[in-house]
C-alpha cells in the first residue's frame, strides 16, 4: 500500500525518472560585494530541458553549512524567476534574501521554475496544455525540477545535507509547502503568503486568482485538501505568514488550517514546530515578516 506522501506524488502526472544521473554545468563565478559568492549554474535534472540556476554561497559560512532552496513567486512577472532570490521583486523586503540568508551563514539555490526567467517565452496556458496532451501536469514538473535541485544541493561538499530548508512567497510559498510535504530532507519550511484552504477558495469564488499552473487533477478526490498536504511536513519546523487582506489566502481558510495543523502538530509532539502568523497587509512581506523569517530559521535550521 502507497503512503500519503508517495500518493500525493503519484498525482503530479508522467514525470522524468528522480533516479537519472544529475549534470552541472559552472557558467560564471562573481564576487556580487556582499555577503555571498555568486555561482551562475545550468543544471540538467528532468532530461528534457535545462534549468539555470543561481548558488549563492555564504561568506561568513563554516562547511557544510545550512542551505535554503529558495523558490520564486509568480506575480505575472516571468521575467524575474530565480533573479528574485539576488535582486528581489516588490513584493519582497530589502535586502534580497539572498544577502540576508547570507549574512546569517547559509547558502541559498534558486533555479528558474519553468517558462521563468531563462525558460519563458510561452504561455502559461499553452505549456500547461501541451503537457496535459503528454500525460503531464505543470505543477508537477515544477515540484519535479525542486527536488532534484535538493538533489543536486546535497551533492555539495559546502552544503550539509540535513540543514536544508524551503521557503518563497505566493507561488514560492505553495511551493516551499509542496517541497517539504514531499522531502523528508526539507527540515523547516517557511511559507510566505499562499497558504491557501482550498474549499475556502472554492468558496469565495477565488479559483482565478491563482494561475492554471496551480491546479492538480484529482487532488481533492483523492482526499488532498491544504491540510492533508501540510499535515505531512509535521513534524519538522513549518512557519507560515500571511496577510488578513490578502484574497489569495481567505481568512476563514487561513483560521481552519491553523486550528488543524495545531492538533496535527500536537499529535506528533511537536507544537512549537507549527507557527501561523498573520499581519494587517495583503499579498506582500512586510518589515516583521522579514523579521519572523530570519528569526525562525536561526532558531531552526
Amino acid at each position: 500500500m502507497l503512503s500519503d506522501r508517495e500518493r500525493l506524488y503519484a498525482l503530479l502526472g508522467d514525470l522524468p525518472n528522480r533516479d537519472a544521473p544529475l549534470d552541472v554545468e559552472l557558467v560564471a563565478e562573481r564576487d556580487p560585494g556582499g555577503a555571498y559568492l555568486l555561482e551562475v549554474l545550468t543544471l540538467h535534472l528532468n532530461g528534457l530541458e535545462p534549468v539555470p540556476a543561481l548558488f549563492c554561497q555564504s561568506k561568513i559560512a563554516t562547511s557544510p553549512a545550512p542551505c535554503v532552496i529558495y523558490n520564486h513567486a509568480h506575480g505575472g512577472e516571468h521575467e524575474i524567476g530565480k533573479l528574485e532570490l539576488t535582486d528581489r521583486r516588490r513584493a519582497i523586503q530589502n535586502p534580497p534574501y539572498a544577502e540576508a540568508l547570507a549574512a546569517q551563514g547559509y547558502h541559498s539555490l534558486s533555479i528558474d521554475a519553468w517558462n521563468f526567467g531563462e525558460r519563458r517565452g510561452r504561455t502559461e496556458s499553452s505549456l500547461f496544455k501541451e503537457m496535459l496532451w503528454n500525460g503531464q501536469v505543470l505543477w508537477g514538473m515544477m515540484v519535479f525540477d525542486t527536488l532534484r535541485a535538493t538533489d543536486y544541493a546535497c551533492t555539495r561538499t559546502d552544503v550539509d545535507c540535513s540543514r536544508i530548508a524551503s521557503m518563497g512567497l505566493s507561488m514560492g510559498s505553495t511551493m516551499a509547502w509542496w517541497h517539504a510535504a514531499l522531502d523528508e530532507r526539507v527540515k523547516v519550511c517557511v511559507d510566505l503568503c499562499c497558504l491557501t484552504d482550498f474549499q475556502e477558495l472554492i468558496r469565495t469564488r477565488g479559483l482565478d486568482l491563482h494561475g492554471i499552473y496551480y491546479y492538480v487533477p484529482g487532488l481533492l478526490k483523492q482526499g488532498f485538501d491544504t491540510v492533508a498536504i501540510n499535515a505531512l511536513i509535521a513534524p519538522r519546523a513549518h512557519l507560515s505568514l500571511a496577510g488578513d487582506y490578502d484574497s489569495l489566502t481567505p481568512v476563514r481558510g487561513l483560521d481552519r488550517i491553523d486550528t488543524a495543523l495545531r492538533e496535527v502538530y500536537i499529535r506528533s509532539g511537536a507544537p512549537e514546530n507549527w507557527k501561523l502568523k498573520r499581519y494587517p497587509c495583503g499579498h506582500l512581506e512586510t518589515a516583521h515578516m522579514r523579521k519572523a523569517v530570519l528569526s525562525w530559521l536561526a532558531g531552526k535550521l
